[in-house]
């Protein structure tokens, strides 16, 4: 249950991510307020993987999940570059995730 939690404030973190850019250097009310409540829900829902989870581990996992999916999003929805010198970082980090998930805990 752990890894169910870690995955979902790994994808709550990509939807704060992406919510930051809406806020106007944090000048809108709602906005703000929205990435406020994603900022600490996905925090929130990382805490219960750290019941059980290696806190090393867990945070690795939970960061991993942000990048590449705010980098994955970055491409699908803004545009940005999908260039080979953004794409095997994210491949080495997706591995780094996959491998922490089978070799590095409980």
């Amino acid at each position: 249950m752990a890894w169910v939690f870690l995955l979902a404030a790994g994808i709550v973190e990509v939807a704060w991510v992406l919510s930051i850019e809406s806020t106007h250097g944090f000048t809108r009310l709602w906005p703000t307020v929205r990435c406020a409540i994603l900022g600490v829900s996905s925090v929130y829902l990382l805490t219960f993987a750290l019941r059980t989870l290696p806190i090393g581990t867990a945070y690795a996992v939970f960061t991993g999940i942000g990048a590449v999916g705010t980098v994955v999003l970055g491409i699908v929805l803004f545009d940005d570059p999908a260039t080979l010198g953004r794409l095997v970082p994210i491949a080495l980090i997706v591995g780094g995730i996959v491998s922490l998930r089978l070799f590095g805990t409980v």
